[in-house]
């Protein structure tokens, strides 16, 4: 699976810098000159990190092969992405990433079908979107009273929603 690590903004001056809008907790690590990072689209990419640093608040970004600000306005809304293999577990077992939850089944306490995560959104208190059957989707905090048991292996989720929740 891709996940979205940046996303290319406008260019900066005109020797084809571009801003990113920092998507991943690791910039240094993820945006490592040298680095080599895959695109969506596809077709705009690899590229490869040139020089980067950071101006009033925003990474800039060079891109080699990109020396101009017509090639980098092509660039323009292009997504920079990593495969979810490239990240690293977390030591502790009650954090995980969006990634890990995506596409769990959802059961109740009492091994009820309740549907499946589609996406976590991060508002404040992080939700689980839970897309189910012939209905509209259900938000689920994400939050141990609510959801007692996360089952990486066994691909599934147990939450203990109160009455009304679903």
């Amino acid at each position: 699976m891709q996940l979205v690590v940046g996303r290319i903004g406008r260019p900066h001056g005109v020797r084809g810098d571009v801003t990113v809008e920092v998507r991943t907790d690791d910039p240094e690590l993820r945006f490592a000159v040298g680095a080599t990072i895959a695109t969506d689209p596809a077709d705009r990419g690899p590229l490869v990190i040139e020089s980067r640093r950071w101006h009033k608040g925003a990474l800039l970004i060079t891109f080699a092969g990109i020396k101009a600000r017509d090639a980098a306005e092509d660039l323009r809304g292009t997504m920079l992405v990593i495969d979810s293999a490239e990240v690293t577990p977390s030591d502790d077992p009650d954090e995980f990433h969006d990634h890990q939850l995506i596409g769990l089944t959802v059961v109740t306490a009492s091994d009820e079908a309740v549907g499946e995560v589609t996406d976590v959104l991060h508002h404040g208190q992080d939700l689980l979107v839970v897309r189910r059957s012939g209905q509209d989707d259900a938000l689920i905090p994400f939050v141990r009273a609510l959801v007692p048991e996360v089952d990486l292996e066994g691909g599934r989720l147990v939450v203990d929603p109160p009455e009304g929740l679903l």
